[in-house]
């Protein structure tokens, strides 16, 4: 396996593996990579001959208050956990490699980005469309591997590849959780003892709903005065939102009519985790 930090360095090497007839699979990351990250890859693995991963924090996705400094980084375990996994590549750059002097160039995703996380991350969706349209632009992958706990991500995604009418195939893959329920996140490293227990709340709350609807319940209001009821027993948990959108637009719903997003974030204590279940319609 190799660990590159340039463009150059990626293009060269894919250059070679398509002289070789080899397909390309992408699983972007911004590392601290966990068991989520490995099913991911371990998926891709199935499916491509060669796999590359990015391991980039990226500054354009947060915002001024967030967590971009302190967000947890650690590229030894990176490499040991893709090396497990049978990575061929990793592209690790620098912010320098990926945004030049004088950078100027975004990508928007307007309305779908505009609900859910967007609302109290307004620049969040413009950084994460920008780096994965450069990814995509450098690694020029035959298919990029995206987790559903990031749904509204996975959403977007799919669109700007459809509506830029990118050469590429998106696939979609599981919510990985611990063996207590909570979804697998970086960011669940920055929990106390008395939070991490605190954050089980998201994913009780996410099977309460899901129950609900599998039981058949189908009204909007009454699914979330439920779970966000669920939610407020816990001291520790503050909400940020809990919504039922349309899968595709994002847009809220008032009846669970169609295929739906039910997506929350909840802040324990100083922490944001997310967390969401998807219904399918027959």
């Amino acid at each position: 396996m190799k660990v590159v930090t340039t463009v150059k360095e990626v293009k060269e090497q894919v250059k070679l593996w398509r002289e070789q007839g080899f397909s390309v699979g992408l699983v972007p990351s911004m590392g601290y990579l966990h068991e989520g990250h490995a099913s991911l890859m371990k998926t891709a693995k199935s499916q491509m001959d060669k796999v590359v991963v990015s391991v980039f924090v990226n500054p354009l996705q947060f915002g001024p208050n967030e967590d971009y400094d302190s967000y947890p980084r650690d590229l030894d375990h990176d490499i040991a956990l893709c090396e497990e996994q049978g990575v061929d590549l990793i592209f690790h750059p620098a912010v320098e490699e990926m945004y030049g002097k004088n950078y100027n160039t975004y990508v928007v995703m307007e309305t779908l980005g505009e609900e859910l996380c967007g609302k109290s991350r307004p620049i969040h969706f413009r950084g994460v469309c920008t780096v994965v349209n450069k990814l995509f632009n450098i690694v020029t992958p035959d298919k990029a591997f995206f987790g559903q706990k990031d749904a509204q991500q996975l959403a977007i995604i799919k669109r700007m590849v459809k509506d830029l009418n990118m050469n590429l195939e998106i696939v979609g893959c599981p919510i990985i959780r611990e063996e207590d329920g909570l979804a697998k996140s970086s960011r669940n490293t920055y929990l106390s003892a008395e939070e991490r227990k605190a954050a089980l709340i998201l994913s009780k709350t996410i099977f309460l709903g899901q129950d609900m609807v599998k039981n058949g319940e189908r009204d909007v209001k009454t699914l979330l005065d439920a779970m966000k009821k669920n939610i407020e027993s816990e001291p520790l948990a503050k909400i940020d939102y809990v919504e039922v959108v349309d899968g595709e637009t994002m847009q809220k719903v008032e009846k669970i009519e169609n295929s739906v997003l039910t997506a929350m974030a909840v802040y324990i204590g100083n922490t944001r985790l997310i967390d969401n279940f998807i219904y399918e319609c027959e």
